[in-house]
């Protein structure tokens, strides 16, 4: 329950989010409610095999609030220009190991199905208020191949370092 209330009740006060949801039915829902929240734009999306996240494994269940008004569509990662990944590709591992796919993915280092996986929901994030998918995914993909995402990760690392001791 809490990953569902957690981005209804963010502090942060964010004019457009990415949510995942565990239900498919739910990205209707929590669109809705976003809404009636007075929320900005928002994508809730459920991605293919369960996860609450877009998945570049299959088609993807996204509900679009934007300007009052809630769309929902399937998307498959393919119509972006995406390869279809399967799933054996996007496994993780232990924080350790994670942590250095991450390190990997934004130092340029690492691309194929996590790239995309990457791509895809940053592209998202990025589009939920003009809905432009495809110029999402160019956005995200320059901020990767450029270094900025690697460079905007470590002013967070090193801020979070500086408040530590603060």
């Amino acid at each position: 329950i809490f990953n569902v209330l957690g981005p209804l009740t963010n502090p942060a006060g964010a004019s457009q989010q990415l949510i995942g949801v565990y239900d498919p039915a739910l990205t209707e829902t929590i669109a809705g409610v976003f809404r009636e929240l007075g929320g900005g734009a928002v994508y809730v999306v459920h991605g293919h095999g369960g996860l609450d996240e877009l998945t570049t494994t299959g088609p993807n269940r996204v509900s679009h609030l934007k300007d009052g008004a809630v769309k929902t569509f399937e998307l498959d990662a393919q119509s972006l220009g995406l390869r279809r990944a399967d799933p054996v590709e996007l496994k993780g591992g232990s924080p350790d190991d994670n942590a250095r796919i991450m390190r990997n993915l934004l130092g340029g280092t690492l691309g194929g199905a996590v790239k995309d996986v990457v791509l895809l929901n940053a592209a998202a994030a990025i589009a939920a208020d003009s809905g432009d998918l495809a110029g999402g995914l160019a956005e995200a993909r320059r901020s990767l191949d450029s270094g900025a995402a690697l460079a905007k990760l470590e002013a967070l690392v090193k801020l979070s370092s500086e408040l530590g001791k603060s």
